[in-house]
């Protein structure tokens, strides 16, 4: 038998990577559909759908025509270097997904359309007990995952590394005793300041003059409209089937300005990395993002340290007076910065101000360790949570929808995922002080509205790489260094320097 070159054996792979994306991003269509448009009575046929297709995929990437593929690829000489990374990337997944039986991958996919639905079911009705039985029985497939992948150190460094290759828990524990150390007596100085002013926030704003503000935010920030769109769901989220085809959706508080707003800008950044990806590379890993702390990184750069900007505010403010004269024509450019960068302990995480957003996120983390070793169960993780939030944020939890509820990644099984928010925060600072660094003239260009230079410099040092760099090495690549917490404590201090004086 005549032996493939490697080029005709790179085509083939290209081919049957790209098939099961196609199913993967068919199963994405479904998931977006589930949280936008799913009619109550359509969930059971819903879950069976996406439970049959996640089968499929899967099944197709463990065949062993393809493992023989990718083993052939990795010893091929002739490559060029993308397509040599990708072949061993994916010679990485494969190996990684060969460990998955097909009946786990299908009860995990069955129990988190259950679970999810549990979750819809338990918010409705402001009820932890409704979820409980069900996040249970995520807990525990969870753990069989973990032992499933194999680990060194705690069962959490298993499911860590799918969001974030190279991140386990003592890089983590570094992280939050950082953010305790470091950024509690900072809050501690704010707290003994004047409070700045943000009840004009809370009147009535409505609701269809904050999308269309919103629509004109993803319009501004280089989004194209013809590869995306914007819908209303339950939790803000951003996906990508394509990067021409990346959606993003929002919420609409009528009484509360910020919640719109910022949840398009936030999502808005994740789209703007999807749709930079490679279109070449689509359905391999070139074509992926790095990790989720990066892509994160892309959505806190674009919600904080542009859009919570004073430049940023400087172009803007004047179009959003207009459309809310009666609540804003008396209240000045500063009062408004202030305002949206109010620091203050609070229920919410993704309403939480940029410093004690980490406390959100390491609370989460605790617990998810927790739930994995043993120390913790579902039965009164409510409990366990508002006992947490009393003795970090000092607030006292009313309710489960402001509470245990609140976030969607558990009944999606994401355990792992949150760490990666404050990665991504603390990769955002070092990024955009690189950009800054990097750009003759970016503040100016941002007081102006004017974003296309940030948007290219983060097309051709972030998003083109897909998964070409780990996170770390992208950031050491990126701005000299490896991930240091010194750039977001600077940055914060500055900022809060002006508008708490402290």
């Amino acid at each position: 038998m005549m032996t493939q070159s490697s080029g005709e054996l790179y085509a083939s792979y290209k081919t049957k990577m790209q098939q099961i994306a196609d199913i993967r991003n068919a199963i994405a269509v479904l998931g977006w559909d589930q949280e936008t448009h799913l009619p109550e009575k359509g969930a059971a046929f819903r879950g069976q759908q996406i439970t049959t297709l996640s089968t499929l995929a899967h099944e197709l990437f463990v065949e062993d025509k393809l493992g023989e593929l990718l083993q052939d690829l990795h010893t091929r000489q002739d490559l060029d270097i993308i397509a040599t990374k990708n072949a061993a990337l994916s010679l990485e997944d494969y190996e990684k997904n060969k460990k998955y039986p097909a009946s786990f991958v299908a009860e995990l996919s069955t129990t988190t359309n259950e679970c999810y639905h549990a979750w819809i079911k338990a918010r409705k009705a402001n009820d932890y007990k409704i979820f409980e039985p069900l996040l249970a029985k995520m807990v525990e497939l969870k753990k069989q995952e973990a032992n499933i992948l194999g680990y060194n150190g705690h069962p959490y460094n298993a499911l860590l590394s799918e969001y974030e290759k190279g991140a386990n828990t003592a890089m983590l524990d570094t992280i939050f005793a950082d953010v305790k150390s470091a950024l509690a007596p900072l809050l501690k100085r704010i707290e003994s300041k004047p409070q700045v002013n943000k009840d004009f926030l809370h009147l009535h704003y409505d609701r269809n003059q904050q999308w269309e503000f919103g629509i004109e935010m993803l319009k501004a920030m280089g989004y194209d409209m013809n590869a995306g769109r914007q819908d209303i769901s339950e939790h803000p989220f951003t996906t990508s089937f394509n990067p021409q085809d990346v959606r993003v959706t929002t919420r609409i508080d009528e009484n509360d300005f910020g919640n719109m707003t910022w949840s398009c800008i936030h999502e808005g950044g994740h789209a703007l990395y999807e749709q930079g990806l490679p279109v070449d590379n689509y359905g391999l890993p070139c074509g992926e993002a790095a990790s989720l702390g990066i892509h994160e990184s892309q959505s806190r750069l674009w919600e904080n340290n542009v859009g919570r900007s004073l430049p940023f505010w400087q172009h803007h403010y004047a179009a959003l007076q207009a459309r809310f004269p009666g609540n804003l024509q008396n209240v000045s450019l500063d009062e408004f910065y202030k305002a949206i960068n109010q620091v203050k302990p609070s229920l919410i995480r993704t309403e939480a101000d940029e410093l004690t957003y980490h406390f959100h996120v390491m609370i989460r983390y605790e617990i998810e360790k927790g739930l994995l070793d043993g120390t913790y169960t579902t039965k009164d993780l409510n409990e366990v949570w508002n006992k947490y939030y009393r003795e970090y944020l000092h607030v006292d939890v009313p309710d489960d929808n402001q509470g245990v509820l609140q976030d969607i990644h558990w009944s999606h099984g994401s355990f792992g995922y949150f760490p990666t928010y404050s990665l991504g925060s603390l990769y955002a600072a070092q990024f955009f002080i690189a950009a800054q660094n990097q750009i003759p003239g970016l503040t100016e260009q941002i007081s102006q509205g004017d974003y296309k230079q940030l948007l290219t410099w983060l097309r051709d040092e972030i998003h083109h790489h897909g998964r070409y760099y780990t996170s770390n090495e992208l950031c050491a690549k990126v701005t000299g260094e490896p991930l240091a917490f010194k750039h977001f404590l600077d940055y914060a201090t500055e900022k809060y320097h002006h508008i708490y004086q402290v």
